[in-house]
C-alpha cells in the first residue's frame, strides 16, 4: 500500500508522525508523494481552535483523495468533526498499531533496510521521549488530548535515534509535552542520564532539547549539556507570562524571578547560550502593567526570539470560565508590540553573532548554490558559494546580517 502522513502543529506532532510512518514501513508499506498515496494519516493539533480547524481542513481534502486515517490530539479530542476519515484515537504507538491492524502486512521491500530508508522530509531528527502532562496549566488543553505523563523507555528511544542516524539525519532533537518530567519505566534514569547515553551514540553531530519548563532546568541537567560534545548551545524556555497575577492565574507554578533565576544559570553553565520562548498574549485579567511585565521579563531574560501566542479560550480548560476577557484589537496590538521586541532582539543576537565561528547543518540548497541552515545555538545562516548538500556540517565564520539569517562564508 502507499502512503503518505502528514502532521500539523508542534515537534512531538512532528514525532508522531514519524512513528507512524515507521511502523507502516515496518509493516511492508511503501512511502509515496501525497498526490501518488492511496492511504493519507493525518497527525492533528488542537492546540487553538485555529488549528483544530487546519486539521479539519486538512483532513477533509485528504479524504476526498483516497482512504484516510486521522490521529493526534484534535482526534483524541473530537473524532466526530472529522467525516470521511477513519479515527484513531490513543498515543502515537497505539494509533500506528492500530493502522497496521487495518491496512494488513504489505511485501517486504527495499526501505525495509534503515540504511536505504529516505528521511521524514528533515535533516533533523525529532524523537519523542515522553507524552502527556500532569501540569494542569489553566490554559491548556493537551492534559485532555494526550493524557497524563508518561515516559518512553531509553532503550527504544536510542534505537530511535540509531534509526535516525543511519537514515541520513546528522542532528537529533529530544522533544515531549513536558520534557523534564522523562524518567525511564525501568531504571529510574532521567532527561540528564538520556543527554549522556544519547551523546555516545555512532554518528550524531548535533543533539538538542526541545522546549522545556524552567523548572526542570537541573543542575544535573546542565552539567550534562555543558559537558557533551554534541548539544547545541540554544533552550526554548517557555516563559507565557512575564507578571505574576497572570502567572498563577494561568498555574505555571513559577514567578518571573524563578524564570530570570533559571536563565541565569542556565547562561552560568552555557556561556554560548541562545534562549528562545513562548509567550501567551491577552490572557483573561492582562492589564497594561501586566503586559508591560512580560516586555520587560523578555529583555532581562536576554531572549532572541518569542513566539507569540494571542490567548485562544479553549472549552474544557479552566481558563476559558475566567472573567476579564481581553477586547481582540487591545490583544492583536499587545501582539504586535511583543513581535517587534522579537524581531529587535533577534537583530541584536544575530550581529552579536557577527566574527564568530559556528558549524551549520544544511538544510537546504538553493538554486543559485546557497546553502541555508542552523548553526549550534539555533541561529538562521545563509552560507554563499559553499560547495555542500542538505545534511552536510559546514564550518563557517559569520560575515554579516541578511534579513533574519547570519551570512556565513566556509572557513578554509
Amino acid at each position: 500500500m502507499r502512503f503518505a502522513v502528514r502532521f500539523l502543529g508542534c515537534k512531538v506532532s512532528l514525532a508522531d508522525a514519524a512513528l507512524i510512518r515507521d511502523a507502516l514501513i515496518d509493516a511492508g508499506h511503501v512511502e509515496a508523494p501525497r498526490e501518488e498515496a492511496e492511504v493519507q494519516v493525518i497527525n492533528t493539533c488542537a492546540l487553538t481552535q485555529e488549528a483544530e480547524r487546519k486539521s479539519r481542513q486538512q483532513v477533509n481534502r485528504a479524504s476526498r483523495a483516497g482512504r484516510a486515517f486521522v490521529t493526534g490530539c484534535a482526534a483524541n479530542l473530537n473524532a466526530h468533526q472529522f467525516d470521511g476519515a477513519e479515527a484513531v484515537q490513543g498515543s502515537a504507538d497505539r494509533a500506528a498499531a492500530e493502522i497496521v491492524e487495518r491496512l494488513g502486512t504489505g511485501p517486504q521491500h527495499a526501505c525495509a533496510n534503515d540504511a536505504q530508508r529516505p528521511a521524514f522530509g528533515r535533516t533533523r531528527a525529532f524523537l519523542k521521549v515522553q507524552n502527556g502532562c500532569d501540569a494542569a496549566c489553566a490554559f491548556c488543553i493537551i492534559p485532555t488530548t494526550r493524557g497524563r505523563a508518561e515516559s518512553r523507555p531509553m532503550a527504544c528511544i536510542l534505537a530511535d535515534a540509531r534509526r535516525r542516524l543511519a537514515e541520513g539525519q546528522p542532528e537529533v532533537v529530544l522533544t515531549g509535552i513536558n520534557i523534564g518530567t522523562y524518567r525511564d519505566p525501568a531504571s529510574g534514569a532521567d532527561l540528564a542520564d538520556l543527554v549522556r547515553a544519547l551523546g555516545r551514540a555512532d554518528g550524531l553531530a548535533r543533539m538538542r532539547i526541545s522546549s522545556i519548563e524552567p523548572g526542570s532546568l537541573t543542575d544535573g541537567l546542565l552539567e550534562a549539556l555543558a559537558a557533551s560534545e554534541v548539544a547545541g548551545p540554544h533552550l526554548h524556555v517557555p516563559l507565557q507570562s512575564g507578571d505574576p497575577g497572570v502567572l498563577a492565574r494561568m498555574r505555571r507554578g513559577y514567578s518571573a524571578g524563578d524564570y530570570l533565576h533559571a536563565c541565569a544559570r542556565a547562561r552560568a553553565a552555557l556561556p554560548a547560550l541562545n534562549v528562545t520562548t513562548d509567550v501567551i498574549v491577552g490572557f483573561p485579567g492582562e492589564d497594561d502593567a501586566a503586559f508591560a511585565n512580560t516586555m520587560a521579563v523578555v529583555e532581562d531574560a536576554g531572549i532572541s526570539k518569542v513566539h507569540v501566542f494571542p490567548y485562544s479560550p479553549r472549552p474544557g480548560t479552566a481558563a476559558a470560565e475566567h472573567r476579564g476577557a481581553i477586547d481582540d484589537d487591545v490583544r492583536a496590538e499587545r501582539a504586535a508590540r511583543l513581535r517587534d521586541l522579537s524581531d529587535r532582539r533577534g537583530f541584536l543576537h544575530r550581529r552579536g553573532r557577527v566574527g564568530t565561528d559556528d558549524r551549520v547543518l544544511v538544510e537546504r540548497v538553493h538554486e543559485d548554490g546557497t546553502c541555508s541552515g542552523l548553526g549550534a545555538d539555533y541561529t538562521r545562516f545563509v552560507v554563499p558559494g559553499a560547495v555542500a548538500r542538505a545534511g552536510d556540517l559546514l564550518e563557517v565564520h559569520a560575515t554579516g546580517i541578511a534579513g533574519d539569517h547570519v551570512v556565513g562564508e566556509v572557513r578554509p
